[in-house]
């Protein structure tokens, strides 16, 4: 780190609470967040990890009204789930909580306040989007048109979720509302803005003092800053939000960007009523993890907002992740194509770190990565199970025949035994390093090679083949103090592994401090055998969730089919020309050169009738004997292949295109008519 700080607060990304979390939220932000929290706690310091849910805005009137209920029920519910997830994924907020807390209304209220007593705000009328049908004004998420950056039908008016743009509604192609689908027209209304045009100049200072920062960061605030800074209403024309605190402002709301970072404030405020220290003190460290959608709001808007109130600290560091896709494709809530947290945790119980390790291997530091399914498998068995794990269960097992699971005594060491405890003693800083510059991949990797030294180690020392007993339990010495490290060292990235290693070895108050020491266990120290640390991931069990994906894939598409129209009206002279019967399937075969052609033979309770039918893509002709249809029985005979077709099996076409027959719901005669 260039500059000492006292104390730091982290803050995580306040997620909507309209639905629950998937793995793109979890490596977007909150897992890099926890391994950062999780380190500076272990090298004792004095940390605060805040976050909680962003319960207003228009995603959440949204949701209401799709789900027929009130906002307040959806923030509800949907805050209890996540929260859940979090906890038992492992994300060790200090606090979580939510903006409906009336702390949170009330420390919005007073920073808005602030602001306008002091001249900060502007206040404009202007033209804004309004529907007709509905009489209300359309907040950004409640129009929805064609990006102009990419094409993207189903933007936002504030944000296109495709390419990521960032967008105003007066940019989007043919808008529409949200609410009646109706176009909206202009009409005009007062609100309060933030002059960022004016407050320019001290972002930019603001920016410049930062060049560490990561460069997609970087890049896209300087894109923002040489296009050149406008003002932005920091109010709505909406009825769920926080009441904005002047006179004659009825039905009027803070803009969710407005008070969705004071969160951060006033669930520190929950927390401690040391929090003012945590915000306010010069020597106190903001650090903000993002994901790449919220780098302007978070590097602009809010540093904007704590400026112009003038008693709070900008953050030192925004980490933006960038996107992380889902087996080739972008994660998309309303398409269901992702991998929910609360789904993962409930049908791989106790296997939290295996994604916590998945995912921070693969995390869209810099650019987008992606989620498979066969790379989750294939880290998990290569990496987790014949690298980590066996180097520890080796070690373990050998100690527990060997030595009646007891350290052994230290002997004299050899070259070989010198030069991995050299190695082992550098890693911690080389990891702490990482941690500390954002580079949470390279941490990762580093900490796995201390388990590989240990493997290496092993392999080339053999201690199964040695005799000698003081040598032999020297190697293993040596390679408990390996494991006994990973215990500490893990622990940012897979705290229940590290927690099981701990308890393996007896370890308790232990933190960063102790990491790389070769003599973390005393000799004669007993060693627990509580069995592997991760086991392997079959093939089926990875078949299983790709097939989830694409049954959800497939309802996305049937969900887009309609139903076709009703024909042309007939009288019911034309349908009484119509002999409709059922009759036996009593023999079927496929006809030659033909892939979709089946020969029926069917009792229809006069004589046995050959129909023709294009129903081979869907059934096997043995499977399909002995079942009763219903058939055109009156059908002018068709030559068809060689053969003469005597009728029409009817059948019903389902959205995907698959056939069903239409049978009598009980077994009736053959020659039956349908009338």
């Amino acid at each position: 780190m260039t500059k000492s700080f006292k104390r730091t607060t982290v803050t995580a990304a306040l997620i909507y609470a309209n639905g629950p979390i998937h793995i793109g939220h979890i490596a977007g932000c909150y897992l890099p967040a926890d391994i950062y929290v999780r380190y500076l706690r272990a090298t004792g310091q004095d940390v605060k990890f805040i976050s909680g849910t962003d319960e207003h805005g228009v995603p959440i009137t949204i949701k209401a009204k799709k789900e027929g209920v009130t906002p307040q029920e959806v923030v509800d519910k949907y805050y209890g789930i996540i929260k859940d997830s979090f906890e038992e994924f492992g994300i060790s907020f200090d606090i979580y909580s939510r903006t409906s807390n009336q702390v949170h209304h009330e420390m919005s209220q007073d920073i808005f306040k602030r602001i306008y007593e002091k001249g900060q705000f502007s206040e404009e009328t202007t033209e804004q989007y309004y529907d007709e049908k509905a009489k209300t004004f359309l907040a950004d998420r409640y129009i929805i048109g064609t990006c102009p950056k990419c094409g993207n039908e189903s933007a936002y008016g504030d944000q296109c979720e495709r390419c990521g743009s960032t967008l105003s509604p007066t940019e989007l192609i043919n808008p529409r509302s949200a609410l009646s689908g109706e176009p909206p027209i202009m009409k005009a209304t007062k609100n309060w803005y933030l002059p960022l045009d004016a407050m320019q100049p001290m972002l930019e200072k603001y920016i410049e003092s930062h060049p560490e920062w990561k460069p997609n960061v970087l890049g896209q605030v300087k894109s923002w800053l040489n296009d050149g800074l406008k003002p932005r209403a920091m109010t709505r024309d909406l009825d769920w939000g926080i009441k904005v605190p002047l006179p004659d402002t009825e039905g009027k709301v803070m803009y969710v960007w407005f008070d969705a970072p004071i969160g951060y404030i006033s669930m520190t405020k929950e927390l401690t009523d040391q929090w003012e220290l945590y915000w306010k003190d010069p020597e106190s460290r903001l650090v903000n993890f993002i994901g790449k959608d919220n780098i302007v709001f978070h590097c602009l808007i809010f540093p904007a907002m704590c400026m112009a109130d003038g008693r709070f600290i900008v953050a030192d560091n925004v980490p933006a992740n960038e996107f992380m896709n889902l087996e080739g494709d972008k994660i998309s809530t309303s398409r269901n194509w992702a991998v929910w947290l609360h789904e993962y945790l409930r049908e791989f119980e106790g296997k939290q770190d295996i994604l916590r390790y998945v995912l921070a291997a693969s995390a869209p530091e810099t650019k987008d990565s992606d989620f498979t399914w066969a790379d989750f498998q294939t880290r998990n068995n290569s990496e987790l199970v014949n690298i980590f794990g066996n180097f520890v269960n080796r070690a373990v097992v050998l100690t527990e025949k060997g030595f009646e699971s007891k350290v052994p005594v230290l002997g004299a060491l050899e070259e070989i035994d010198t030069n991995v405890l050299n190695e082992l003693a550098a890693y911690p800083q080389q990891i702490a390093e990482a941690i500390e510059h954002y580079k949470f991949r390279e941490a990762l990797t580093l900490m796995m090679e201390v388990a590989r030294l240990g493997n290496k180690y092993l392999a080339e020392t053999e201690p199964w083949k040695v005799a000698d007993p003081l040598r032999k339990g020297t190697i293993l010495n040596i390679a408990l103090q390996i494991s006994a490290n990973l215990a500490i060292l893990c622990e940012p990235f897979m705290p229940f592994t590290a927690q099981k290693l701990k308890e393996m070895f007896g370890l308790s108050n232990v933190n960063w401090s102790n990491a790389g020491n070769g003599k973390l266990l005393a000799e004669g120290q007993p060693i627990k055998n509580l069995g592997h640390l991760f086991t392997q991931i079959d093939n089926s069990v990875v078949a299983a969730q790709v097939q989830k994906l694409e049954d959800a894939k497939r309802q996305n598409l049937l969900a887009g089919k309609e139903v076709t129209a009703i024909k042309e009206e007939i009288q019911y002279d034309d349908f009484s020309k119509m002999d409709i019967r059922i009759g036996t399937i009593v023999a079927a075969e496929k006809v030659a050169k033909s892939k979709k052609l089946l020969k029926l033979t069917i009792n229809d309770g006069l004589k046995e009738r050959t129909i023709l039918s294009g129903i081979g893509e869907h059934f096997q002709a043995e499977n399909i004997v002995g079942k009763q249809v219903t058939f055109l029985a009156n059908l002018a005979p068709r030559p068809m292949m060689g053969m003469v077709s005597e009728g029409m099996v009817l059948m019903a076409e389902d959205k995907d295109g698959s056939l069903s027959f239409i049978q009598p719901d009980k077994q009736v005669w053959n020659g039956a008519i349908v009338a």
